[in-house]
């Protein structure tokens, strides 16, 4: 996603884990799939496309890579707010390799429509560029 917060990694980005080959380094990328399969119960649209996870990142540590995720909701009084949470921490721990996950829910900056991807806006119906104002008044006037 280019439109929002996320620091999406390259889908190459390893997390070499001490005593780990090549084939069992973390691929950070793993993070990203695993987001994009959680929906706000309330939104057909995934949490990533969304623009609700500001960062998610892998760090090595000796029992596994550390997950850490910095995210916000689409308002502060979300009821879905523990269930989205517990989803995120759940289906990132399920990963290869990954010794314990950290979600921060945080509001600031506070979520906008404006951070979702262009898929996301297409498939809610939104402007491609909601975060600019409507233009003006039209030109043109109806006869009746």
């Amino acid at each position: 996603m280019t439109s929002n917060h996320s620091t999406n990694p390259n889908p190459g980005s390893e997390v070499s884990q001490p005593g780990a080959s090549a084939s069992e380094a973390f691929r950070e990328e793993a993070i990203w799939e695993q987001l994009r399969t959680i929906y706000d119960p309330e939104i057909p649209v995934n949490i990533a496309d969304l623009g609700l996870i500001y960062s998610a990142q892998a760090v090595a540590g000796e029992g596994g890579a550390r997950i850490e995720v910095r995210m916000s909701l689409t308002a502060p009084g979300c009821g879905m707010s523990e269930f989205i949470k517990a989803e995120v921490e759940r289906k990132l721990a399920a990963l290869p390799g990954v010794s314990t996950v950290r979600v921060d829910v945080v509001f600031d900056p506070p979520w906008n429509p404006g951070m979702m991807s262009e898929a996301a806006k297409l498939q809610l119906g939104f402007d491609a560029d909601f975060s600019t104002p409507p233009p003006g008044p039209s030109t043109f006037n109806i006869v009746r």
